[in-house]
């Protein structure tokens, strides 16, 4: 197990990491391997209750490397610049199936990181240390983030000093005997044992089923609070804060938001976040009754007390019976009271005017911008259904011109149409007419011949007296009938 945070005596590596060292003054030569190693200071706990510092003797980067490890490097390992957001379960989700080989793991504060922490790891053998070294050093925590894990061997890690605070609290840092989830003992043959950095231990399959980022006994968040700046500038000097509202701007003396909120929304008092004191802008001073609680942080009344520290005051009201004290003391008490009530009464009407008008304000202008939208539209509509029906009427136009040309080469291809048709039917009729002239010549010639082939097969005293006769007159001699005519005139002739 982890060494206790609030002992004294030193212990050895067998029972735990961190042995507590009362001698430490600075002096590193009384820690082994300092002239091989790096010393990297750590701390540990809740600030406000107790804060442990340390320090961890780290190999070199350039000697923890995966091919040429330290010779006496030990089953000690240390995670460094692992991200606050983070939790505990997160990280013992990544370890994976190495949290089974883990003896203890502890949660420290680098020096000078608010936004980060790191992990002091000790496992059960060396072949575990070493693969765990392979296995994650350099690797992404996730694949939507660029931080990788840093794992660097150590060769030893020790309390330095303990410093206490003031402040007092019903949950103590001292480690538990048990396992506050579980409620077993925290004993090492259970598995793994995570001590978070406000030094609260428990079993790692416990933390793991914790999803939030604090602590489940002290509620000890490990991820710092940001820091106030001015709503307006983003400046984080001098910051004052409403109470009415909570409007946080800077002061006059840097840009004088805080008191610009004050005169446009008469919400007079404003909490100075260093001082924790209350101004009021109508009266321009301090208002000491009204001041932070250190247990809740609410806003109380302060009661003061007699500023004389001697016996014998008697310039002040103090003095007299302590049941008249008393009784004016619940009287003021009371008066301050009512005067309080009907101060935020006032104030918190005045608050409700001012977001009144806002709302108003805001209506009127969320209206004028949709009738402004509403007419800008309606005209951009109006432009392109003039833009359409001009458009239109120009294509109206096109077409009836091209309607009116259609029509008049109509006409014209009709007259053409008559005008082929009349050739036409005049070629017809010229060549029905050559064709009857062709077929009477053609049956004048059928005839001729068949006279000629008649005439050879008679006797020759009968063709020669045909061939004597006279030829009958025939067709014209422009005909081609006629032509024949007399080619057969001058055959008889020759005959």
């Amino acid at each position: 197990m982890f060494a206790s945070c609030t002992s004294v005596t030193p212990s050895s590596e067998e029972d735990g990491i961190f042995p507590t060292s009362s001698t430490y003054q600075g002096d590193l030569s009384a820690f082994p391997g300092t002239g091989r190693t790096q010393a990297v200071p750590f701390s540990s706990g809740n600030p406000r209750i107790e804060e442990i510092r340390g320090i961890m003797h780290l190999f070199p980067e350039d000697a923890s490397s995966f091919y040429n490890p330290p010779v006496d490097r030990k089953s000690l390992v240390v995670v460094l610049a692992v991200p606050n957001h983070m939790t505990y379960a997160d990280f013992c989700r990544f370890c994976g199936s190495f949290v089974q080989h883990m003896v203890e793991m502890r949660i420290v504060r680098s020096d000078g990181m608010d936004d980060q922490y790191s992990v002091i790891i000790r496992f059960n053998d060396q072949n575990s240390t070493d693969g765990f070294f392979t296995h994650f050093n350099g690797k992404r925590f996730s694949s939507l983030e660029v931080d990788t894990c840093r794992v660097l061997y150590a060769l030893d890690a020790q309390y330095t000093r303990s410093i206490e605070h003031g402040q007092s609290s019903l949950v103590t840092s001292v480690e538990q005997p048990n396992c506050p989830v579980c409620l077993e003992r925290l004993d090492q043959d259970d598995g793994a044992i995570l001590t978070t950095i406000c030094n609260h231990s428990f079993h790692c399959s416990c933390i793991s089923k914790w999803t939030d980022s604090s602590c489940p006994v002290c509620r000890y968040c490990q991820q710092q609070p940001e820091k106030s700046t001015c709503s307006i500038c983003g400046t984080s000097e001098n910051l004052w804060i409403c109470v009415i509202c909570g409007f946080v701007g800077c002061g006059r003396y840097k840009e004088g938001h805080a008191i610009r909120h004050w005169k446009e929304t008469n919400h007079c008092y404003s909490l100075e976040l260093e001082t924790q004191r209350v101004w009021d802008y109508v009266g321009d001073n301090y208002v000491h009754r009204l001041i932070q609680s250190k247990t809740d942080g609410e806003l109380v009344e302060l009661n003061f007390n007699c500023v004389h520290a001697d016996k014998n005051c008697g310039t002040c009201e103090c003095t007299g019976d302590s049941g008249i004290s008393e009784a004016l003391f619940n009287s003021k008490v009371e008066a301050i009271l009512d005067e309080y009530n009907d101060l935020l009464t006032s104030q918190l009407e005045n608050q409700r005017k001012y977001y009144e008008a806002m709302l108003q304000d805001a209506k009127e202008e969320d209206e004028k911008e949709i009738s402004e939208a509403i007419e800008k539209a309606v005209r951009l509509r109006l432009q392109k259904l003039h833009a359409k029906l001009n458009k239109s009427i120009e294509g109206k136009r096109f077409l009836e011109d091209i309607n009116e040309n259609l029509l008049k080469n109509q006409e014209i291809w009709i007259s053409k149409i008559r005008q082929i048709e009349e050739r036409e039917q005049a070629a017809i009729v010229l060549r029905d007419k050559k064709i009857q002239i062709l077929e009477e010549q053609l049956r004048d010639l059928i005839v001729h011949i068949e006279a000629q082939n008649a005439a050879a097969d008679l006797p020759p005293a009968v063709s020669s007296d045909i061939n004597c006769a006279t030829a009958l007159p025939g067709p014209s001699s422009s005909s081609p009938s006629g032509n024949t005519a007399k080619s057969v005139n001058r055959n008889r002739r020759r005959s």
